[in-house]
Order: C-alpha cells, then sequence, then structure tokens
C-alpha cells in the first residue's frame, strides 16, 4: 500500500473504514524501514506502535474512539519524555536513558488517540541548525537538487521530524523550537512549521536547552494539520510554571482563508542583496498575491534585528550550561568510572558531550561568570527587551509580518562551513521571534533553479496563531505547492 496521507486524509480513510490504525501504521512503519538511509529515527517503537493501533481499531469499533484523529501514527522529536520509550535528545550521554514518565505534550496526542511510531533524530540537545551534531548522525534531506546527487542537510535542530514528513515516514511530527528548530528544517524540506506563542504548549518533560525560547510545535503537510496538532498540543499545564493560562482555542474548527482588510508588514532589515534571487522572487511573488487577495502591504522597521542572534548566542548557552549541568553521571545517563567524584563527572561529560554541546556550555558559562555577567547577560536581556519593543510597535500598525524563513535552501552535508559563526546565520530570519516570545509559521512557497523547497515564515503577535493559521491558508490555497521529493532511497 503506498502512503502520502496528511492528517486530514488519514482521518476520513479511518472515519469510512477504508483502512484501519493497525493497516495504517504497519505501513508508515515498512515506510521507516526502507527510508533508513535517511536516518531520521533514533528509536523506531515497532511493537509499542502496532499495539496502540490495535487498542484504537478496538475503540473505533465499540464506537468509543477518543478523537476524530485516533489511530493515526505521528513521529516525535527525541527531545520529548516517552515513557518506556527511549529518549536520547540525540546524546551519548543520554544513549541508555528510558524515562518512567510522559511530557505533557505527547500525553495529550496519547489523550487524541495519536500513535507514536518513534523518536525522531535532532541535532544533540536541540544545539545546531543543519542536524549534523546528533550522537546516531547527520539527518538526509529527502529532497535532492536537480543538479547534483549529493546528500543536502534537513535544517535543524528538528531535521529528524521535518524529514520524516516530508518523506512519508509518519503522517506529522512533533518539534521545538529555540532559535528556529521547527522553522528552519520545515522550509528546507517542503513542510510546514509553526512554532507558537511562548507558553501556549507546556514544556513540561521536554529536555530543556534555552527555558525561555523553547517552545514544541507541529511540522505537518497542509495549514489544517498545522492547526489540528496545535490544538492537540496547547493548553494550560499546571506542572510548567510559565504556561499560559488562556482557554484552549479551536484552531481548526475556526480556520478560514480570508485575508481582506489585513495589514502585511516588510521588514526593510530582512531585505539583503545576499538573499538568492530565488528567495527574493518567493517573498515578492508572496506580497503580490496577498495584495491581490485583499490584504495591504505595508513597509515597516524591525531596527534590533541585526542585534538579535548576537543577543541569542549570549542568552541560550547561558541556559543551556545551567540546564545541562544536571547531566552528571550521577543520577541517569551513561558514566564514565573516574579515580573520585570530580574526575568521574569531567570524564562523563567530556565523553558524553559532543563538540557543538561543549562549545555551547563554554560560552554560556563565561557569559554568567563574575565579571562577564552584566558586559554579556544583562546587556544582552536589555536588547532582547528592544527587540520584543520592535515587534510590539510594528503590531500597532501591522497584523502580520511576511519574511523568508531561512537565508538559503538546503546545501550538502558537506558543504557546511567549518567556521560554527557561518552555521548560526541559518538562523538569522527565526531567531528574534524567539526572544521576542511570539508565533510564527514556515511554508512551502516554490522551488528555487536546483528544485529545492522554499520556505516563507509568517509572524503575528503573541497568542494570534489563529491569525497566523488563516494567512498561511490563504498563500496555500492560492499557490496549491504541490512539489514533493522524487523519493530516491525507496524501489518503490
Amino acid at each position: 500500500m503506498k502512503i502520502d496521507l496528511n492528517l486530514l486524509d488519514a482521518r476520513d480513510l479511518l472515519a469510512k473504514k477504508e483502512i484501519s490504525s493497525h493497516e495504517l501504521t504497519k505501513t508508515y512503519l515498512d515506510n521507516i524501514k526502507k527510508g533508513e538511509e535517511l536516518n531520521c529515527y533514533n528509536t523506531v517503537a515497532t511493537e509499542h506502535a502496532l499495539a496502540e493501533a490495535e487498542k484504537s481499531d478496538l475503540r473505533r469499533k465499540e464506537g468509543n474512539h477518543k478523537s476524530p484523529f485516533d489511530g493515526i501514527p505521528i513521529g516525535i522529536k527525541d527531545l520529548f519524555c516517552t515513557n518506556n520509550i527511549r529518549t536520547t535528545a540525540s546524546s551519548r550521554i543520554l544513549s541508555n536513558f528510558v524515562p518512567t514518565y510522559e511530557s505533557t505534550v505527547t500525553q495529550n496526542c496519547i489523550d487524541a488517540g495519536l500513535i507514536n511510531l518513534g523518536k525522531l533524530n535532532c541535532d544533540e540537545f536541540a544545539m545546531g541548525s543543519t542536524n549534523k551534531t546528533s550522537y546516531f548522525g547527520s539527518v538526509i534531506n529527502p529532497w535532492q537538487s536537480s543538479q547534483s546527487d549529493a546528500k543536502l542537510v534537513p535544517g535543524g535542530s528538528s531535521g529528524g521530524s521535518a524529514a520524516a514528513v516530508a518523506a512519508d515516514l509518519c503522517v506529522a511530527s512533533l518539534g521545538t523550537d529555540t532559535g528556529g528548530s521547527i522553522r528552519q528544517p520545515a522550509s528546507l524540506t517542503g513542510t510546514v512549521g509553526l512554532k507558537p506563542t511562548y507558553g501556549r504548549v507546556s514544556r513540561w518533560g521536554i529536555v530543556a536547552f534555552a527555558s525561555s525560547l523553547d517552545q514544541a510545535g507541529p511540522i505537518t503537510k497542509t495549514v489544517e494539520d498545522a492547526a489540528v496538532l496545535l490544538e492537540i498540543i496547547s493548553g494550560h499545564d499546571e506542572k510548567d510554571s510559565t504556561s499560559s493560562i488562556k482557554d484552549k482555542e479551536n484552531f481548526f474548527q475556526n480556520l478560514n482563508n480570508s485575508v481582506k482588510g489585513i495589514k502585511i508588514g516588510i521588514p526593510k532589515e530582512f531585505e539583503s542583496d545576499d538573499l538568492p534571487v530565488s528567495t527574493q522572487k518567493a517573498w515578492d511573488e508572496c506580497k503580490q498575491l496577498l495584495q491581490s487577495n485583499g490584504a495591504e502591504i505595508v513597509d515597516i522597521s524591525l531596527p534590533h534585528t541585526m542585534d538579535a542572534l548576537p543577543t541569542y548566542y549570549i542568552i541560550a548557552p547561558a541556559e543551556a550550561s545551567s540546564n545541562l549541568a544536571r547531566y552528571d553521571g550521577v543520577k541517569y545517563g551513561i558514566r564514565e568510572e573516574g579515580k573520585n567524584l570530580i574526575e568521574m563527572y569531567e570524564e562523563t561529560r567530556s565523553i558524553g558531550f559532543g563538540d557543538e554541546v561543549k562549545r555551547r556550555i563554554l560560552i554560556g558559562t563565561y557569559v554568567l561568570s563574575s565579571g562577564y555577567y552584566d558586559a554579556y547577560y544583562i546587556k544582552a536581556q536589555k536588547v532582547r527587551s528592544l527587540i520584543k519593543k520592535d515587534f510590539n510597535e510594528a503590531f500597532q500598525n501591522v497584523d502580520a509580518i511576511l519574511t523568508p524563513s531561512t537565508p538559503s535552501t538546503a546545501f550538502a552535508i558537506e558543504n557546511e562551513p567549518d567556521d560554527p559563526v557561518q552555521t548560526y546565520l541559518n538562523d538569522i530570519f527565526t531567531v528574534p521571534v524567539n526572544l521576542a516570545g511570539i508565533p510564527a509559521i514556515s511554508i512551502p512557497f516554490a522551488n528555487d533553479e536546483n528544485n529545492l523547497p522554499i520556505g516563507l515564515q509568517i509572524i503575528t503577535n503573541s497568542f494570534e496563531e489563529q491569525k497566523l493559521l488563516n494567512i498561511a491558508k490563504n498563500i496555500q490555497d492560492t499557490i496549491n505547492y504541490s512539489h514533493k521529493p522524487n523519493k530516491w532511497w525507496t524501489n518503490d
């Protein structure tokens, strides 16, 4: 059975009894096996998924299914703790960690009847923009350039989550976004990636990177699916002190595609001569499209945009150095023996963490150290406030902001720059949104001259995900993006 489904397709097939959850799940597990070369999964939960699918079929037979989406198989980024299923954060230090509890987000998915196929590869502790920092090796983008057979990066850190959706290794997936880690890989793989407002989705049970920036969200094939999955995973959680007390919203039910009278801001700071011609063309075409559909295009300024990246790379590593202090080889994770306690800590952390994670811990520890705290960390927090203020002022004049998602399309794994700062520039268009704590979505708009996906980013004010989804749906319905990777990794 060939499968190329989104959440709504799968829902309809199950409702009409044209397919069982067991058949659907088995097909996706077969796809995962055929797609092993893509390296999307760190752990495949075969027995668990098939057992849950049988339970779902029984619920449907008895007429008491949990939701219309009961029985649909999805993939989970290997950052969400899942009860009795290995959770590694793609790091050696957690390579043997099996949680005894479920994250709030994955529990919400279980409560809706969604089935966990397994844990998706990502950059180690979500630190990276290419998925090359994973202890389990790089994820390979299912897309290939029309000019070359070179293996391409899927983006990061949720590279496995995005690649698995693009390659039909799950119907939809969950990722996390700390500086663009949902939107950037979605852009590079031709999928839809939504980063919700900070606090919209619980962080409880998610392996922490930078606690004031991390936010979980969906990666899907369509805007409708993003609305469905956001509705399922969002809501107040008493176990997360930063969780919003706002009522759960019916994002899918309230979805429409009207942009009449909506003002769309175009920030001059995102314009650059270095932007690829194809990306600039897609951005210009989208402005014209929205204008034709009744929106008003407004030039705006976000003056502190260029300060966002250095600000992020002070705040995020500072929080990471604090969060990752718990991995010491004592209570869980791997342990390397030493002559005494200090040596055991040093050996465990030296062997357990990869180079990028060590680099960020060192940066973070430095900027928090005595004598440098005021010069770096406090200053970065002040600039963060200015970035948030820029967005607040912009949203007094516009409803949403339109930008490119990434500065380029997917590039060859072997071509990743040796200079980490060059790699950090991949997040230049996404990082300001995390610092401001506001929602944004990346949707596929066109393919470039090498037949690689170009994503565009829409940004709205805090807790305006409905508006965000509606604008994205307008673009999606108008362009009807239908490009797909050619499945070079399978003989089907």
